[in-house]
């Protein structure tokens, strides 16, 4: 991580309006000093350019939050939020939404990045197609940039699909908020029940029909998501005490969730 009075200067400059949509891109901030920047301006380099970054710092102790005001201060799109304390990933999310005043929400965290035509293709597909939430494949890489693996989703999907195994990674979706506003919970796989309750809402969402990944997605060392036993007890918890399946239900699923885990790394 960088120390304090180290923070780098990222390259936004505000962009020309766009004609369809005005998407609130919301990203958490936690010491992220290192990637803050990259990821900032992977969204500055957006072919859509109608966009407000609302850059929401959970009480940093390194130069995250000047990384913030700078940014803001060259680039009225930034939008710089301070949690009062710290609350984590989820809380600061809200503070996002609670905060965007665009037509259609999207999320990236402060170490993962999007290829430039991400949101102009999204945006387009979801209009053609008349759906509410759409997502993209992502290319994992791990923190000496070496590729991992390209997760390459269903070309739609429904409700039962994302109780099978999550399809929508939290880089990738964005909704339009005619829909309604979603709310992160404290929980593991936050960002799995989040999009679990926002496609029982629409009813179905589709994935951009390109050949290629359209956002990169870092895993790091030693990451809660890359506990697996961990991973198994909050996905049964989600089944049992957040959706409210029955035991031989959940099971089913459970069993569906586990094949598909171990597809996605092959």
């Amino acid at each position: 991580m960088s120390e304090a009075g180290t923070a780098e200067v990222c390259a936004g400059k505000a962009g020309a309006a766009a004609v369809t949509a005005k998407v609130s891109v919301v990203m958490p901030a936690y010491n992220a000093a290192a990637t803050l920047c990259a990821s900032m301006d992977s969204v500055f380099a957006q072919t859509h350019a109608d966009v407000e970054l609302l850059v929401i710092d959970d009480c940093s102790k390194d130069s995250t939050w000047t990384m913030i005001e700078d940014a803001a201060a060259r680039d009225p799109r930034v939008v710089p939020i301070r949690m009062a304390k710290n609350g984590g990933v989820a809380a600061a999310r809200n503070a996002g939404i609670e905060a965007a005043t665009g037509t259609h929400l999207a999320f990236l965290d402060s170490d993962d990045r999007w290829l430039p035509d991400k949101l102009a293709l999204q945006l387009a597909h979801m209009r053609d197609t008349g759906t509410m939430i759409g997502y993209t494949g992502y290319r994992r890489f791990d923190e000496s940039g070496r590729e991992l693996s390209i997760v390459r989703p269903p070309a739609e999907v429904g409700y039962a699909d994302m109780l099978k195994s999550n399809r929508i990674g939290n880089l990738t979706g964005m909704y339009d908020r005619a829909l309604g506003d979603g709310r992160f919970e404290r929980i593991g796989h936050e960002d799995y029940v989040f999009w679990l309750g926002m496609v029982r809402r629409a009813g179905i969402a589709r994935r951009v029909p390109t050949t290629g990944p359209l956002a990169e997605y870092l895993v790091r060392s030693g990451s809660l998501s890359a506990d697996k036993r961990k991973a198994a007890q909050w996905q049964w918890n989600i089944y049992r005490n957040v959706e409210g399946l029955g035991r031989i239900r959940a099971a089913w699923y459970f069993a569906h969730y586990a094949a598909i885990a171990v597809m996605k790394r092959r």
